[in-house]
């Protein structure tokens, strides 16, 4: 399916999702096109998916950074498809950019579930994580993860900030025995200081 079969309809669909997950939150749309406004078009008309920015709320004291748009450039014959969130500590544009980029990387590589992609930097300064894990998103729910959009149906999936070492030890030993060993750990998923498990 291509932008063109439903893509700013389920941009909007998404959005609506996620705003009604996230009753009682701040939520404002980042701007895809830095010193301009959103875009009047579509998704993947314009520089991006739509990047919602959620404050801390009843559901999290944390922030969350959720694309709307990703859907429509990936989703597979039977309309699945996949977004993504990101949490942090704070609100930074950085965070947009990082899902922005993400997005892009998922236009040709089509992530899911258990793959990962290199960040090439730490995702915030002084952090050993550099990398991105695709995981199912533990923090909210299949609530969240499942939003059926016109045509079919999206997923809403964590893009969760590791470190080489993990992502080299999930090479080795499998997802599975990294997940254990972040419960282990009980990692704090937006400490920017967090250790690595490995």
């Amino acid at each position: 399916m291509n932008d063109s079969e439903g893509g700013p309809e389920a941009a909007e669909a998404v959005e609506a999702h996620v705003r009604d997950f996230f009753a009682g939150h701040e939520i404002t749309v980042e701007d895809p096109a830095p010193g301009g406004s959103r875009p009047a078009e579509g998704p993947g008309q314009g520089p991006g998916p739509r990047i919602l920015a959620i404050g801390p709320g009843p559901r999290a004291d944390s922030w969350a950074y959720v694309t709307a748009g990703c859907w429509a450039s990936t989703a597979d014959g039977d309309g699945q498809g996949i977004e993504f969130v990101l949490t942090a500590p704070v609100r930074d544009e950085r965070f947009a950019q990082l899902l922005r980029a993400t997005a892009a990387y998922h236009a040709e590589h089509h992530l899911d579930v258990e793959h990962s992609l290199p960040i090439g930097e730490p995702w915030l300064p002084g952090s050993t994580c550099d990398h991105l894990l695709i995981s199912l998103p533990y923090l909210h729910g299949p609530e969240l993860e499942h939003c059926p959009v016109p045509g079919g149906h999206a997923r809403v999936l964590w893009a969760l900030p590791v470190t080489a070492a993990e992502m080299d030890y999930r090479r080795e030993h499998g997802n599975e025995a990294l997940e254990r060993l972040f419960d282990e750990h009980a990692i704090l998923p937006n400490d920017p200081k967090r250790p690595s498990v490995v």
